[in-house]
């Protein structure tokens, strides 16, 4: 089974084809509902995906210096001027997050 990042390729590449339009709203709850259903279906996430989904809204937010706002999407949109840009500053965040985790893992 492809994990989460093949499915985040794949929507950074046609997001019109899995969310509509590009939109770090959007992406967000795609993401919450695809836990969701992997959870419903009994089948775990992998480590990497594990770190993402408990680790990356707080990484986020110690990054950015603000500790009050209840999504990802959200803290992204406080400096992005539409749901596009947010879109695609998401996926700069999250090379970034995912090389900072493969730095401490190594």
């Amino acid at each position: 089974m492809p994990d989460i990042f093949d499915t985040l390729n794949k929507i950074k590449q046609t997001p019109g084809m899995y969310l509509g339009r590009p939109s770090v709203s959007d992406l967000f709850m795609f993401l919450v509902g695809y836990e969701f259903a992997r959870s419903e279906l009994g089948q775990t996430l992998d480590p990497t995906e594990e770190d993402f989904y408990e680790h990356f809204q707080p990484w986020l937010q110690e990054k950015l210096g603000v500790c009050s706002v209840t999504s990802w999407a959200k803290l992204i949109m406080l400096s992005c001027h539409d749901e596009k840009s947010g879109f695609e500053k998401f996926f700069q965040l999250l090379d970034e997050f995912l090389d900072q985790q493969e730095q401490h893992a190594a």
